[in-house]
């Protein structure tokens, strides 16, 4: 291999191959049923591992990650191939190697060499299991080094007699891949013809058998093969090829798949300048392109394979802030589209006819084109609820209880800023309703219930916004209890408070009703962090309980934070934005609408309702603006359960907004989520409907 090839500029890629089969290794774990194993399963994890392994030992320095992973696909093979019954202590082990490999995966992105107190413990316990089953004949050696697999005794014989890989280096390597699936042959034939020199090739139904001049070890051949196939569906040894190949090789016509082998070659000769040496002198310890090919993404979905049999991938990788770019500037598209919209405003229609409709045409490809790009940052709920099953099973076990979880609305997208910052909300919400929600069986047994408590997540689209739920099946919210505290704590509640909001006292910060602290919840800190965090996000959450059927928990949040649909407002000679999903109606006070409170304080009667005011021209101390009450327009807002009406001068309209965010331009203001420039390029401030909710209740004087 030439010394100009970089490897590190494969890293990335194998480090996010790795994250997605970890993840998937621990989910499949998760759901593995201990009294009848599935096959598939067991299979799936074993790959996982086995192709963490074999891109970690391509490169050649991420040793801890391949020892680990080595260990781990030892016992896993054993337990796949029946040879060792698989144990509830086995999956929390392999749970706990899971975290452990996650961390030397970050340590290794970041530079930095992994924990070697966490490396060695829990090594030293993946080889005391293996050495349970010593015994057995069939038990492996729990070596540090990777064991080339033994052909199993359903292969195919070769036409010619092989010869051992560590025998006569100048013949080419013959790799032979059995019960192979018809669209994976293709995507297995493009991978080898990117390693070397095909000489021949010979395809049965479900075999696929290449023989490669090439520099790449065996194992490397073996780890590229674990990508699509089971490494006891691989054979590989030194053997000549067929007569027929030099003239296969020489003749383009001849060649299989010549499109294949063209842009193979193209690519070795562009990347792996090595790969032009004499086959008669190849160098056995260099790994060369296995090492790019290795770690690269799985052709996971090789029936999208073109006719002529290139494998090119549906996805590609792309960094956010690459997304994040792209969407500043279609931002900024939208903003100059609208100054042009509000400047062709005052232009004659008859005589800019044609101008007029080009602006017009140009509004709506904006739109689409907005939301095509603002769609490519929107990721699935999976992500998220993906990681619960763990969370549920190991606190449940901690406290002694029986849970089962059910998800469902995995494929609702959410924006990747909103569903990185749902994560810590949704698992304190979890993690309390294991704690205080569902009780101890024995406890529902003895109220008629399955000792099994049930909690179930949800998410689906409700118009412009996402809802997600947690429910369980427990006792319930205790009236009596959180009556008694709040009382306690001076809080003013009565007998008589409706159980709506009473709910709401558990999000006040510092309260708590649980009889003792646990590691788990019970502190009296974190729902009130939970509902700051929600409405920072533009949200809000909902609880509902009934004693002794279970509680939930709904949260309402905007797809996106990136863009929003407001109807904008003047008061005085300032504009401002009310996000719509907010906006329930608007009217025009009549005089006897208005109730006095006090001499400051004022209500707006509305259907039986009687609703808070609040003027806008106050909260900003805003000069110019209507203070006569009857002749303001009330807008009416709902923020989470609390409705109220906002006094201001005028509506404006309803229109798609660029949200800028204020903090990092100029700074925190009290009462404004964000800002956004207008089409005629002044700044506009996004209200904070959630602040606003918090004036009524400190009675803000209008």
């Amino acid at each position: 291999m030439s010394a100009g090839v970089d490897l590190s500029q494969f890293f990335e890629t194998f480090f996010d191959e790795a994250d997605e089969l970890l993840a998937d290794m621990e989910q499949l774990l998760l759901g593995m049923d201990l009294d009848n194993p599935d096959t598939d399963q067991l299979n799936a994890i074993f790959r996982a591992a086995h192709s963490i392994k074999g891109g970690a030992g391509t490169f050649g320095c991420f040793g801890h990650l391949a020892e680990t992973t080595h260990l781990l696909e030892n016992l896993l093979d054993n337990i796949r191939r029946g040879e060792m019954p698989l144990r509830k202590d086995m999956i929390d082990l392999f749970l706990e190697t899971k975290d452990v490999l996650t961390e030397q995966v970050a340590a290794y992105r970041n530079s930095q060499e992994p924990d070697v107190g966490a490396y060695e413990r829990i090594c030293a316990q993946l080889r005391e299991l293996a050495l349970e089953q010593q015994g057995e004949p069939a038990a492996p050696a729990p070596a540090a080094q990777p064991i080339q697999a033994p052909a199993p005794a359903a292969m195919v014989a070769p036409a010619v007699a092989a010869t051992p890989l560590a025998a006569d280096a100048n013949l080419p390597l013959r790799v032979r891949v059995i019960r192979l699936a018809a669209k994976d042959m293709e995507a297995l034939a493009a991978e080898m013809a990117l390693l070397g020199d095909v000489l021949h090739q010979e395809k049965t139904a479900d075999t696929l058998t290449i023989w490669l001049n090439t520099t790449a070890s065996a194992d490397d051949l073996e780890a590229v093969c674990g990508f699509i196939v089971n490494d006891d569906q691989v054979d590989i040894a030194r053997e000549a090829a067929p007569s027929a190949a030099a003239a296969a090789a020489a003749s383009p016509a001849a060649q299989a798949e010549p499109p294949v082998q063209a842009a193979a070659q193209a690519i070795q000769q562009a990347a792996v300048p090595a790969a032009a040496e004499s086959p008669a002198s190849p160098a056995p310890n260099a790994k060369p392109a296995a090492a790019a090919s290795a770690p690269a993404p799985r052709p996971a979905k090789p029936e999208k394979a073109s006719a002529a049999g290139s494998s090119n991938s549906s996805t590609i990788r792309v960094g956010v802030e690459k997304v994040d770019q792209i969407i500043n500037l279609v931002g900024e598209l939208v903003i100059t589209q609208a100054m042009l919209v509000q400047t062709a405003s005052t232009l004659d229609p008859v005589v800019h006819d044609r101008l007029l409709n080009g602006i017009e045409q140009l509004e709506r490809n904006a739109r689409d084109l907005q939301e095509a790009v603002m769609s490519i940052r929107m990721m699935p709920m999976d992500y998220v609820f993906s990681r619960f099953p763990r969370v549920v099973r190991e606190n449940a076990a901690k406290m002694g209880k029986q849970i089962k979880l059910t998800t469902y609305g995995q494929a609702t997208e959410l924006d990747k800023s909103l569903i990185e910052r749902i994560i810590d909300p949704l698992t304190h919400l979890v993690r309390n309703s294991i704690d205080h929600g569902i009780e101890l069986p024995e406890v529902r047994v003895a109220a008629g219930k399955s000792p099994e408590g049930n909690m179930i997540l949800s998410a689906q689209h409700h118009g412009g916004q996402i809802v997600i739920e947690v429910s369980d099946d427990g006792a319930g919210l205790s009236r009596e209890r959180i009556l008694k505290k709040a009382m306690a704590q001076g809080m003013a509640v009565t007998e008589n408070t409706p159980d709506e909001e009473l709910w709401q006292l558990i999000f006040a910060p510092g309260f708590s009703t649980a009889e003792k602290v646990t590691d788990i919840s019970g502190r009296g800190v974190g729902m009130d962090v939970v509902r700051r965090n929600i409405q920072g996000m533009g949200g809000h959450i909902q609880l509902s309980s009934r004693p002794g059927q279970g509680t939930t928990t709904r949260i309402v949040l905007p797809l996106t934070l990136a863009i929003l649909d407001g109807m904008s407002v003047k008061v005085g000679e300032e504009t401002f934005i009310l996000p719509l999903s907010h906006v329930t109606e608007s009217m025009q006070p009549s005089a006897d609408q208005i109730r006095s409170i006090s001499e400051s304080e004022h209500v707006l009667h509305v259907r039986g309702e009687y609703l808070p005011m609040v003027a806008l021209h106050n909260v900003f101390a805003v000069n110019g603006a209507e203070t006569d009450i009857t002749r303001a327009i009330a807008v009416v807002l709902q923020a989470e359960d609390v409705r109220f009406a906002l006094l201001v001068d005028h509506l404006i309209g309803q229109h798609q907004v660029v949200v800028k965010n204020l903090e990092s331009n100029y700074r925190k203001i009290p009462g404004v989520s964000a800002a956004t420039i207008l089409g005629d390029g002044s700044v506009a401030l996004i209200v904070d409907v959630f602040a606003l909710m918090r004036v009524t209740r400190d009675k803000t004087t209008i």
